[in-house]
């Protein structure tokens, strides 16, 4: 699934893991338009951020 499919808040992670670490989960955030890439927040830490381009592929078939 692509980044941009998903809702901001919903839940994902950037390998295909199936029962992930609280590490491991991400959270998608708003989408920056001066970088053109999505904001991701850590589930655990709330001061660790990633930016992801529209088409990044990540996992949403977790138990979390």
């Amino acid at each position: 699934m692509k980044i941009a499919e998903l809702h901001q808040g919903d839940f994902f992670t950037k390998k295909p893991i199936e029962n992930p670490k609280e590490s491991q989960v991400w959270i998608r955030g708003e989408y920056d338009r001066s970088q053109k890439k999505y904001e991701c927040q850590n589930f655990a830490d709330a001061n660790r951020y990633c930016y992801l381009k529209r088409d990044a592929e990540v996992y949403t078939d977790l138990v979390f």
